[in-house]
């Protein structure tokens, strides 16, 4: 890989040079690398906020449609899936076409998309159009890494992520809060509409704002081929983790659909060999630091997202706080987020990212295990301090892993480097929840039974005992209407303490990947091509 590459800068048709790309700055505010970094910001804010915002939203938008729980399920997983499946194409579209106008046109699509979900009526509209959202998300997040690995020279390339990767981490814990404020005195509708004027602002800024920079030697076909193995590679993948809960780890349809991406990666990797122009140059995983970049992602994600998955089912109902409430008790993780992801970015930019990287992990390995330590009795106080010390962990992370991957890729593969990060981060997301999911019912299915016997409660049929066993992953006491008062105090302290052991053995596990990622980031370093960008801009 060379890390020597030209880029130009063009206007905002994309035809004529709007500046020399010998490096002299770009009058006003269009190219600015700053105000590049304020524009996608708030694009990528709209796209990290849905992915837990909405959650907050399900139980209103179930009682208001009509919707079963499977249907609502699909609220969140076809949005999810939606992104993972198009974040690498949608990437490269941003490398072949342009990063400016790539991220336009995911900020209108997603702005309209939401607008017409809060119009909704029925739950397959619903449904329908968090596809789209999706689609248009997943233009928005490599376009706005591209942009920026464009704008900032390399020595400022750091910072710009850590500002970044703070929009995206305090978006991310902050849905939560935001949603219960919006569903609780205003209505579920509200939750999409605020991402109408958003992304206005965001359209006027990006129109106004981003320089549209191009490497000279970007791509010019289009690997279809490669586009449609990638894709249902994906999806199978995704689609098997998303059900593997609902169908079994050991049922035929779940190794079918794991076997069915693992057939289709081995194509696709077959044909990226072949083509003239690939979709992923097979050669940017030669890179070793690129490489252990995207399984950090991976490993984060699962540490990060498959442990947190269970923590808002402990608040609200072990703890029986409010969604408010419960996303207050979250902010020590969002304010460590956003103090810790520029302090990262300067740390990593005067060190390198090899220690930050491995410390951070090394911090959220602690607290993962600090978090399997809490009890149904435990103190905000005492919740508080293993929050803050998972943000403190994470925040490094999150702009280093980004840097590695999108640094050490050379420029005109840019957006697809950050269509790998982001892929990287929802396909462990996924894992987490869905194999910390598998570690939590298998704990549940083993303990309740003795523990229920244990507390002298009445015999369960084995149907009750399946529909208690749900119940108490998500830590609901399966209290039947006209239960006495003392049974029902015991059945919830039976629940309550079966799931705490569930969410301890998880969050064990969670901590064990954790420190597998302390290993990898030791093979990180500085991006080799971070210096190819930012041939035009004011500094």
């Amino acid at each position: 890989m060379t890390s020597q590459t030209t880029i130009s800068a063009t206007g905002p048709g994309g035809d004529a040079p709007a500046d020399p790309s010998d490096g002299r700055p770009a009058k006003g505010l269009r190219g600015h690398p700053w105000f590049t970094l304020i524009t996608v910001a708030v694009g990528v804010m709209m796209v990290a906020l849905d992915g837990t915002i909405v959650a907050i939203a399900n139980p209103a938008i179930a009682s208001d449609l009509g919707a079963t729980f499977a249907q609502v399920q699909w609220i969140t997983n076809a949005y999810f899936l939606a992104l993972a499946v198009s974040l690498i194409t949608a990437g490269k579209l941003g490398d072949r076409f342009g990063h400016r106008q790539t991220f336009l046109i995911g900020v209108v699509g997603f702005a309209a998309a939401s607008g017409a979900i809060g119009l909704s009526d029925s739950i397959a509209f619903v449904v329908t159009f968090r596809v789209f959202q999706g689609l248009f998300g997943a233009l928005l997040m490599p376009a706005a890494l591209g942009l920026l690995r464009a704008t900032f020279p390399a020595e400022r390339l750091n910072m710009a992520i850590g500002l970044w990767g703070m929009v995206i981490g305090a978006s991310t814990a902050g849905g939560p809060i935001l949603g219960g404020v919006l569903v609780e005195h205003v209505n579920w509708q509200s939750v999409f509409f605020i991402n109408v004027p958003v992304g206005a602002i965001a359209l006027v800024l990006g129109a106004l704002i981003l320089l549209d920079h191009r490497a000279e030697n970007a791509p010019r076909s289009f690997d279809l081929l490669g586009i449609a193995l990638l894709s249902g590679a994906m999806f199978s993948l995704v689609w098997a983790l998303i059900k593997a809960p609902t169908w079994g780890w050991g049922a035929g349809t779940t190794w079918a659909f794991i076997v069915a991406s693992v057939v289709l990666f081995a194509a696709f990797a077959f044909w990226e060999t072949k083509v003239e122009e690939p979709l992923i140059p097979l050669g940017l995983f030669r890179s070793v630091p690129l490489s252990a970049g995207v399984v950090l992602m991976v490993l984060m994600a699962i540490a990060f997202m498959g442990g947190l998955f269970f923590v808002t089912f402990y608040l609200q109902n072990v703890h029986g706080m409010s969604p408010i409430d419960a996303g207050l008790h979250l902010l020590p993780l969002t304010g460590m987020m956003i103090v810790g992801s520029p302090l990262a970015g300067a740390a990593i930019t005067k060190l390198g990212p090899r220690v930050p990287l491995a410390g951070g992990m090394a911090a959220t390995a602690i607290a993962m295990y600090g978090m399997s330590t809490l009890e149904t009795d435990t103190g905000s106080g005492v919740m508080s301090v293993w929050f803050a010390l998972l943000g403190f962990g994470l925040a490094p992370v999150m702009v280093g892993a980004t840097e590695v991957i999108v640094g050490n890729a050379p420029m005109e593969l840019s957006g697809v480097a950050g269509g790998l990060q982001q892929a990287a981060m929802q396909i462990g997301g996924s894992l987490g929840t869905a194999v910390l999911g598998a570690v939590m019912a298998s704990k549940v299915d083993s303990d309740l039974p003795g523990n229920w016997t244990a507390a002298g409660l009445p015999a369960l049929t084995p149907g009750q005992l399946d529909q208690a066993s749900e119940a108490v992953q998500v830590g609901v006491a399966p209290v039947a209407k006209g239960t006495p008062e003392a049974v029902a105090a015991k059945i919830a302290d039976v629940a309550h303490d079966t799931f705490i052991s569930g969410m301890s053995l998880a969050s064990l596990v969670a901590a064990g990947v954790a420190v597998v990622a302390v290993f990898v980031s030791l093979l990180t370093k500085r991006g080799a091509n971070a210096e190819a960008g930012a041939g035009v801009g004011h500094i």
